[in-house]
C-alpha cells in the first residue's frame, strides 16, 4: 500500500501540466526526487512514529504547508472551508467579525468588522491573537482558526489578545452574532450631501449601492458624495469593478497580470447615460484591503474622487478558487492587479491625495491604530512590489440603521471622526465650485 500511494503521487504530478523551464528535463527529475523523498518520509512516520498517524491529515498538512510557502493568502479548503467561503459571500453566517491573516506564525486582525461582537469590544486591526477558549493559535491554519472562531449565534468563544501598548495578554470573551450581510449603509450628514459606507464587497453590494443612490436621488439631487471604504478587508473583485462603474462612464477600472496568459484581464467601465457627476470623496485606511483598494485606485486615477485618509493595506494580488474533485478548494494567488494608470499597489497600498491620520475622541474607544496598522507588505511571503505596468488599450480613456433622527446621527458621526469631517469640509468646498463653475457655463450659453 506504501509504494502503490507513491506512484499515486507520481501520477496525480504527471496529470498536471508543468511549466516550460529552461531544462525541463532537470526540473522534471528533480520533482520526481522531491516526491520519492515525500514518500519515504511519510511511510517511514507509518512505520515509526510514537502515535498511529491518519496519512489524509499528514498528506493535508504538507498540502497546507506547501501553499502557505507561496504567500499569505494560497490555502487548500477542504470541502467545509469551501462551503463557509461560498456562505460568506452569498448567504449568511455568524461569528464575532474579524478578518484575519497569519503573521509570522501568529494570527494577526486585518480589520474588525463594522456592526460585529469584535468591533464593539474594541478588537483593532493589528492585534494578535494568541489563545482561542485556551488554545495557542500559533501554527493554525487560517481556515482552522476561522472554524474556531465561527459558531452558532448566542454561543461564546474567548480570545486572548496582545497589544503592542499592553504588557500583558487581555482576554475577551464574545458571544458570536449573525454577521451583517448589508455591505450598503448610507446617511445623509447634510442637505444633498451623502455619505455611504461600504463594509465589504458581497454578492449584493452594487445592487444595493445602486438602491441607496435611487432612493436619496428620489428626496433631491445628490449634490456630493462621502464613499467610506475604511476598514473594508476587500471581497468579491465583479462587485468591485461593478461598484467603480456605477461612477465612471468610461475607461479601465483595473486590469490583472498572471504568469499564464488567462490570467491577463482588463475590466472596463461601460457608459451610462444617468452617470453620476457629483464630486466625491473616498475615505481610506490602513484597513482598506484589495477589492476596496480597486475602487479607490479606479476612481483616484480618473479625477472622480479624491482620496482622503491614511495609506492602504496594499494587497494587488488575485486569488482563484479553483474547484477540487473531492469537494473541496484550491485558492490560489494567480496575478496582481494594477491600478488604471498601471501602477501595482501589491505591497505598497493606495496613497492617499490628503493625508488625514484618525484621532479617536476622547472616552470614544479606539477601534483603528492607524500609526501601528498591519498591512500587506508586513506578511512573511508576501508578493512583490511590481513596477508599473504599460497601460491597456482601452476602447475609452438604503439608510443606516440605528438612528430614528438622521440630522442628530449625521452630527454624532461628524464629532467623533475627524475624517469624516474633514471630508465634509473639502466636499463642501467641492460643491461650492461646482455649482460656480455650472453657473459660469450657463451665462456663456
Amino acid at each position: 500500500m506504501k509504494i502503490s500511494l507513491y506512484y499515486l503521487l507520481l501520477v496525480l504530478f504527471l496529470m498536471i501540466p508543468a511549466p516550460v523551464p529552461a531544462d525541463e528535463n532537470v526540473q522534471r527529475e528533480e520533482t520526481y526526487k522531491n516526491l520519492e523523498a515525500f514518500s519515504t518520509v511519510l511511510m517511514l512516520l507509518q512505520q515509526h512514529y510514537v502515535d498511529p498517524i491518519d496519512p489524509h491529515d499528514v498528506i493535508m498538512g504538507a498540502i497546507n504547508g506547501m501553499l502557505t510557502s507561496l504567500d499569505p493568502h494560497s490555502s487548500y479548503l477542504s470541502p467545509d472551508d469551501f462551503t463557509e467561503l461560498q456562505e460568506e459571500t452569498h448567504g449568511s453566517f455568524s461569528g464575532i467579525g474579524i478578518e484575519i491573516t497569519m503573521k509570522d506564525g501568529i494570527l494577526t486582525v486585518v480589520s474588525p468588522i463594522e456592526d460585529t461582537p469584535a468591533y464593539r469590544a474594541g478588537i483593532k486591526a493589528g492585534d494578535q491573537i494568541i489563545r482561542i477558549d485556551g488554545g495557542m493559535t500559533k501554527n493554525l491554519t487560517l481556515m482552522d482558526a476561522v472554524k474556531k472562531l465561527r459558531g452558532r449565534k448566542g454561543t461564546s468563544v474567548t480570545i486572548s489578545i496582545h497589544r503592542s501598548e499592553w504588557q500583558e495578554l487581555k482576554d475577551f470573551n464574545l458571544v458570536r452574532d449573525d454577521i451583517p450581510l448589508q455591505s450598503v449603509k448610507s446617511l445623509e450628514l447634510e442637505p444633498g450631501l451623502l455619505y455611504v459606507r461600504i463594509s465589504n464587497f458581497q454578492a449584493k453590494t452594487t445592487r444595493d449601492l445602486r438602491e441607496t443612490l435611487r432612493t436619496h436621488g428620489k428626496q433631491g439631487p445628490i449634490q456630493g458624495l462621502i464613499l467610506d471604504l475604511r476598514n473594508n478587508p476587500g471581497g468579491l473583485l465583479d462587485q468591485a469593478v461593478k461598484t467603480a462603474d456605477v461612477f465612471l462612464s468610461q475607461g479601465v477600472i483595473v486590469f490583472t497580470r498572471g504568469r499564464v496568459s488567462e490570467e491577463d484581464l482588463i475590466f472596463e467601465a461601460h457608459p451610462e447615460d444617468d452617470i453620476n457627476q457629483f464630486p466625491m470623496i473616498v475615505l481610506v485606511n490602513g484597513g482598506s484591503a484589495s477589492a476596496s483598494e480597486i475602487v479607490a485606485g479606479a476612481l483616484q486615477d480618473h479625477k472622480k474622487a479624491i482620496v482622503l485618509g491614511t495609506e492602504t493595506f496594499g494587497k494587488g494580488s488575485v486569488q482563484t478558487i479553483i474547484p477540487m474533485p473531492d469537494g473541496g478548494g484550491l485558492r490560489l494567488t494567480t496575478a496582481r492587479y494594477f491600478t488604471p494608470s498601471g501602477e501595482s499597489i501589491q505591497a505598497t497600498g493606495i496613497k492617499p491625495d490628503i493625508v488625514v491620520p484618525f484621532i479617536p475622541p476622547e472616552n470614544i474607544p479606539q477601534t483603528v491604530s492607524e500609526g501601528q496598522q498591519l498591512r500587506e507588505k508586513d506578511l512573511p511571503n508576501h508578493i512583490e512590489h511590481e513596477e508599473r505596468k504599460d497601460q491597456p488599450a482601452s476602447e475609452g480613456s438604503g439608510k443606516e440603521a440605528g438612528g430614528d433622527d438622521p440630522v442628530s446621527e449625521a452630527e454624532q458621526r461628524l464629532r467623533q471622526d475627524n475624517q469624516l469631517r474633514n471630508a465634509l469640509y473639502i466636499l463642501k468646498g467641492l460643491n461650492i465650485a461646482s455649482q460656480q463653475a455650472e453657473r459660469e457655463k450657463e451665462k456663456a450659453d
